[in-house]
C-alpha cells in the first residue's frame, strides 16, 4: 500500500505501508538515504504502539495520516529506537496522546542535540519542528504489551549511537532494528562504536527474527545482518592499516577501494566511520564524544566539497 500524499522528491517512490505480520505495519521511505528513515506501528484492540517518527514535520504528519488509514485508535505509546532526528523530530506530532519511551541515554542525547541536525541540511523543508524527548526511559530491557503480544525493548548500544534499542516481537518473529540495520545503505558509526555494533549484530542474530524492519531500506530477512557485519569489519580493517601508517581518516578513506560496498548509498560515511574506528584504536571508550564538525568537514571533503545528499 502506498501513501501517495506523502511529500516526496519526484525521483523517489512514495512512502509505503507493509503489513509484516498481522496488525504489525512497517512504514518504508525509500531510497533510505540521509533523512529517509523507516517507522512502524502495532495495532491493538484499543490502542496503537508506534515505533519512531520522521525527519520533517510534513513527513511525520504523513506518517500519522498513514496510521489513520489503517486505524483510528489512539497512539498510546511511541518508542524511539535512538535519538537521531530522522527518528525523533516528529515526536511532537504524537506528544499529546502518547507516552514516549526510549533508552535513558536517548533522552539525554536528544535534549543535548536539540534540533541541531537542521544545520547540516539547509535545503530541507523542515516545517515547525518542536523538541519532544522521551518521557519514560529504561536502562537495559523493557517489555510492553499490545493485547497479548509481547513487545521487548532491548538495549544494544553503543553501536550506531550510544542508545540503540531493538523492538522485538517474539511471538511474531519480527524486529524493528532502528539503525542497527541499513539495508543497501552505508552504516554510520560516528556517534557509536564499530566494535559495539558488531556485538549488537550478534545479539540481533540470536533473536532468530524472520522479518526485519531496518532503520533504512526495504524490509528484509536475517541475511542482511551479514551484509552490515561485513561492512563494519571492512571499516575496522581499513582503520587498522590507516592508523598504523599514520594516515588521517580522510586520507585513509581516499586511498580505499570500496570494492563490494561501492554501490551502497552515502559512501561518504566511510570517513565518519574511520573517525570512530580510530577513536577505538586509541583506546577511547565506546561512544566517546568526538569532534563532529571535523568529521563532517572530512565527509564533505571526501564528497568533492558537496554536502551529503538529503531528499527529506
Amino acid at each position: 500500500m502506498t501513501t501517495s500524499e506523502a511529500p516526496d522528491s519526484p525521483e523517489l517512490p512514495p512512502p509505503a505501508l507493509e503489513e509484516v505480520s498481522e496488525g504489525v505495519f512497517a512504514y518504508i521511505q525509500l531510497d533510505g538515504s540521509w533523512g529517509l528513515n523507516n517507522t512502524g506501528f502495532i495495532v491493538g484492540r484499543e490502542s496503537l504502539i508506534t515505533i519512531d517518527t520522521c525527519f520533517t514535520e510534513r513527513r511525520s504528519r504523513a506518517f500519522r495520516d498513514a496510521i489513520r488509514s489503517v486505524s483510528g485508535l489512539p497512539v498510546r505509546t511511541l518508542v524511539n529506537t535512538h535519538h537521531h532526528g530522522d527518528h525523533t523530530h516528529g515526536n511532537f506530532v504524537f506528544r499529546d496522546e502518547a507516552l514516549i519511551v526510549a533508552h535513558e541515554l536517548c533522552r539525554k542525547e536528544l535534549i543535548e542535540a536539540g534540533v541541531g541536525t537542521k544545520a547540516l541540511f539547509p535545503g530541507v523543508d523542515w516545517g515547525e519542528i518542536e523538541l519532544a524527548p522521551p518521557t519514560m526511559t529504561f536502562e537495559n530491557w523493557m517489555a510492553l504489551y499490545s493485547d497479548e503480544r509481547r513487545v521487548e525493548l532491548i538495549y544494544v548500544g553503543p553501536a550506531h549511537t550510544t542508545n540503540d534499542i531493538l523492538v522485538w516481537l517474539p511471538q511474531r518473529r519480527v524486529v524493528f532494528t532502528g539503525d542497527i540495520i541499513f539495508n543497501r545503505g552505508t552504516p554510520f558509526a560516528l556517534m557509536g562504536s564499530v566494535a559495539g555494533w558488531l556485538e549488537a549484530l550478534e545479539r540481533l542474530r540470536s533473536l532468530g527474527a524472520e522479518r526485519i524492519v531496518p532503520g533504512h531500506g526495504a524490509v528484509c530477512g536475517s541475511e542482511v545482518i551479514d551484509d552490515v557485519a561485513a561492512y563494519l569489519r571492512f571499516v575496522r580493517d581499513v582503520a587498522s592499516e590507516g592508523y598504523e601508517c599514520g594516515l588521517s581518516p580522510l586520507d585513509a578513506a581516499r586511498k580505499t577501494d570500496l570494492g563490494p560496498f561501492a554501490e551502497l548509498l552515502d559512501p561518504e560515511r566511510l570517513v565518519g566511520n574511520l573517525h570512530r574506528a580510530y577513536s577505538e584504536l586509541r583506546g577511547e571508550p565506546r561512544g566517546a564524544t568526538l569532534p563532529l564538525p571535523q568529521a563532517v568537514a572530512d565527509m564533505v571533503a571526501y564528497n568533492d566539497g558537496q554536502m551529503p545528499r538529503c531528499l527529506a
